[in-house]
């Protein structure tokens, strides 16, 4: 078993935070951070709060270059502080999904021993049994699937931590329930913290414009929060850009915007259309990228029917459950690190080179597939607007 202070390291939204660092956390927002930006303290910790924005305006899947020492206790507080002011639901939602993102990869990284103590600490009514329970058993094309777990909730605290999420396996009625306690796998539970950790970030009072100035302008009496502020604020400026070329590139019936697809989808839909088996990682891709796209069930159904282990019923219900969870297909980054990307093989030159920026007049990278298309899409509308004003172009 882990030693708390390091567990609290690696979780600073722990309860016991207040306990074993409450000189940190009983402080008050501008002593804090005055304490924290002293010299005695981590030289790299703007720069590791950067990173992390920098990450999550780009929609990377985790944290890079996470360390677990106390200098991880400062981030989340500040990352409190700065979703405080910062006041944008959009930058939080994606500074707190991907916080809570990696929450949720490293829970499962825990053992059972440091995993109760979590849910212990959190004041939730759990159960740790030594010899795992049998809860469920499907039986699908003569294979068995089984369900066992050490774990089990009292149904009260589940529903709190479930409010939030409204999938229908998550109801009561579709979950082992017996004298008041849910049998539930240690993944399934992390995913309820998950979504814990994602709204304490997002925690806000109703914040009167004026107080909120008052208390900025008395937060930025520390300079190296100000420089920090200011510079997330030119990373989400930045990052706005690939706002300049954003179009409809919802689906429309009768019209086919498979021509202007990045290289890693058209290779996915041509293994698909020749009956190629999928890997996993091909898989949730291209089901994300068509529902992105607003695809119709029937449509993204359609494409995985000529599969070789096709199944309708349990292909209809994973395109459901994937459109009511709206989940962002992969990054670039994410594409290449699970070498699904094809920019090389195909020769595109908008992956590889990148496009010119009319907004910052520079070169910019391509970081993610839908926005390939929102760009070419943008492309072929001027070029068809071009094409109408000045019709006797074509025979220039």
């Amino acid at each position: 078993m882990s030693d708390i202070y390091d567990l609290v390291k690696r979780y600073p939204w722990l309860p016991s935070l207040k306990t074993y660092y409450s000189d940190i956390a009983s402080k008050n927002p501008l002593d804090f951070l005055n304490d924290i930006f002293s010299p005695n303290k981590s030289p790299d910790l703007g720069n590791r709060v950067l990173n992390l924005f920098f990450d999550a305006f780009n929609n990377i899947e985790q944290i890079s270059g996470i360390d677990f020492d106390e200098t991880n206790i400062y981030i989340y507080l500040i990352l409190r502080i700065l979703l405080y002011v910062l006041n944008d639901k959009i930058l939080s939602n994606r500074v707190a999904n991907i916080y809570s993102k990696t929450t949720y990869n490293e829970l499962n990284k825990e053992n059972e021993y440091n995993l109760y103590y979590i849910y212990k600490d959190l004041d939730l009514n759990v159960i740790y049994e030594e010899n795992p329970t049998i809860y469920k058993k499907i039986v699908l094309k003569s294979q068995e699937e089984i369900s066992k777990t050490n774990f089990k909730i009292s149904y009260i605290d589940y529903l709190k931590l479930a409010s939030n999420l409204k999938d229908d396996y998550r109801k009561l009625v579709n979950n082992a329930l017996q004298h008041g306690y849910i049998y539930i796998k240690p993944e399934n539970l992390n995913r309820l913290l998950q979504e814990h950790v994602r709204m304490k970030l997002l925690a806000r009072n109703n914040k009167n414009s004026i107080n909120l100035e008052v208390f900025k302008e008395k937060l930025f009496e520390v300079q190296e929060f100000k420089n920090l502020y200011n510079s997330i604020i030119s990373i989400w400026e930045l990052k706005k850009d690939e706002f300049e070329y954003k179009v409809d590139i919802k689906f429309k019936e009768g019209q086919d915007i498979s021509k202007i697809f990045p290289p890693c989808i058209r290779e996915i839909l041509s293994k698909a259309q020749e009956g190629q088996n999928l890997i996993h990682t091909e898989r949730l891709f291209i089901l994300w990228v068509l529902n992105a796209l607003k695809y119709p069930e029937d449509k993204i159904i359609e494409v995985f029917s000529t599969l070789p282990d096709f199944d309708r019923e349990k292909t209809a219900y994973q395109v459901k459950y994937a459109i009511k969870k709206g989940y962002t297909p992969y990054s670039c980054k994410s594409l290449k690190s699970y070498t699904l990307c094809m920019a090389i093989k195909y020769g595109d030159k908008l992956c590889t080179d990148g496009y010119f920026s009319n907004k910052l007049q520079e070169q910019r990278k391509i970081s993610h597939p839908l926005f390939y298309i929102q760009y070419k899409q943008f492309v072929e509308s001027i070029k068809n607007t071009s094409e109408k004003t000045n019709p006797n172009d074509k025979n220039a």
